[in-house]
């Protein structure tokens, strides 16, 4: 589909988030199980029953415009998602890796903060005001998921700092 208007950017940008979304329901758990941290691993499982709610947000908002939410590959989010298994593989258990793995999950909140935010401001220049909403909804979560990971990592860089010396 070519994009030729602003209301074909939006349903274009939600088709990326989509594939996004997708992906990190399929890495999350890959990453708990690879967390030293409980606390970590708990908030990895706690994110994947948020990212399977923000799916259903988006299968809501694709029936409220009807569209397909199908057909378009998030590459920036297959490039995240690898860039933390490569971490996961090449680290060993422990403190560092838990570093390394909050350090993977922020970049992946920071890429969809910036997408939920821009989306959210399309619809509502284009006058869906429950698409908006919705799309609230999930931005905040995903700044909510943000700063439990900035918590987190005061905690696990700290051990990761002691496992080093």
């Amino acid at each position: 589909m070519p994009v030729q208007s602003l209301q074909d950017l939006l349903i274009d940008e939600l088709k990326d988030i989509y594939s996004a979304e997708k992906q990190i329901t399929r890495a999350l758990p890959k990453m708990a199980k690879a967390a030293k941290s409980p606390e970590l691993k708990q908030a990895f499982e706690t994110h994947l029953e948020e990212t399977k709610g923000q799916i259903e947000r988006l299968d809501e908002i694709f029936e409220t415009l009807g569209k397909k939410a199908t057909g378009k590959t998030c590459h920036g989010m297959q490039g995240l998602v690898e860039e933390g298994s490569e971490m996961i593989q090449e680290l060993d258990k422990g403190d560092v890796r838990d570093a390394a793995l909050i350090s993977a999950a922020q970049r992946v909140e920071h890429y969809e903060i910036a997408a939920y935010g821009t989306v959210r401001e399309y619809a509502k220049m284009l006058g869906q005001k429950n698409v908006a909403k919705l799309l609230e909804e999930t931005l905040e979560e995903e700044k909510a998921t943000d700063e439990k990971l900035n918590s987190l990592s005061a905690q696990v860089n700290s051990s990761a700092m002691q496992a080093a010396a």
